[in-house]
């Protein structure tokens, strides 16, 4: 009987136990999950989420309606506004000091103030100037960089009218820097469809000359007189307009059309990844440049 009593007390026991303890834990687990969602939202660089959520996209169309016309497209400066994307003291700076630049202005060096922008869309400029740095939180880079540079010297034949690193042809733009003020979706388009949004007098012009030879390639240079024509093969040709018959632009780019069937969808993605990564090397090295242009002074 004794025994029995004990068996029953010992369940009691253990039962009024349960109804202690398991409130308790519940009422613990509720405090751990509170104190990890407010560290989530308190702790170090937690200001850098709202650059995520500005998105690049809408960041890099704030800066070129805005920010451009003093410091140009590619953050490298302009009549009205220096060099931010490799100046080293720009480019040392934290995201922080950048925020407070943005948000009080230089009204000294004739910098407005964009405060009335709100901590997101500074944050968001503040990433995309990161990118325009070479060094920003970006994506990672979509495919394999160095592929990517054998498709630009071989078969994409890119390096045949664009020079990349100091190597390649003198017909088209100088890519070395071309991707700093684009990202991966932006360089991958410009590929595809290379003629979208094209100025006609910066594309093909086709000239027939008053013997009836034809000339086909790049104005260089014209005046009242005379027009610079380079043509495919790289070679200028300095025609007088008394012997021009007609002039007409193509509205189209010299560069192909048609590498969407031409290379696969991972050699794009690779040789996008290699024009990002030049970029990001120019932009580097000019920041060292002019930090040490910088201790020289």
């Amino acid at each position: 009987m004794r025994q029995k009593n004990k068996r029953g007390n010992k369940s009691r026991h253990s039962a009024s136990l349960r109804g202690v303890l398991i409130p308790f834990l519940a009422v613990c687990c509720t405090l751990s999950i509170a104190a990890i969602v407010l560290y989530a939202q308190n702790k170090p660089g937690a200001p850098d989420s709202q650059a995520s959520a500005q998105s690049l996209t809408e960041a890099k169309a704030t800066y070129e309606s805005i920010c451009a016309s003093c410091h140009g497209l590619d953050g490298h400066g302009g009549e009205r506004g220096p060099d931010i994307a490799s100046r080293a003291e720009v480019v040392d700076k934290k995201d922080a000091e950048l925020a407070e630049i943005l948000k009080n202005g230089k009204t000294a060096a004739g910098m407005p103030a964009f405060a009335g922008f709100g901590d997101t869309r500074i944050a968001g400029l503040v990433a995309y100037l990161r990118t325009l740095q070479g060094h920003g939180d970006e994506a990672p880079v979509p495919g394999d960089a160095a592929n990517g540079k054998a498709l630009f010297f071989g078969k994409a034949k890119c390096a045949n009218c664009h020079i990349a690193g100091g190597q390649g042809g003198f017909f088209a733009e100088d890519l070395t820097s071309y991707a700093s003020r684009m990202n991966a979706d932006d360089v991958r388009a410009k590929i595809l469809n290379p003629d979208r949004d094209l100025d006609p007098r910066r594309g093909m012009v086709n000239v027939v000359l008053v013997d009836s030879s034809t000339l086909s390639g790049t104005v260089r240079n014209e005046d009242n007189f005379s027009l610079q024509l380079q043509t495919l093969d790289g070679v200028f040709h300095l025609v007088n307009k008394t012997d021009i018959r007609t002039q007409t632009y193509a509205g189209k780019s010299a560069m192909p059309s048609d590498y969407g069937s031409t290379l696969s969808p991972a050699e794009l993605n690779d040789l996008v990844s290699y024009l990002l990564r030049v970029s990001k090397s120019k932009n580097k090295q000019s920041a060292e440049n002019q930090l040490e242009d910088g201790d020289e002074d």
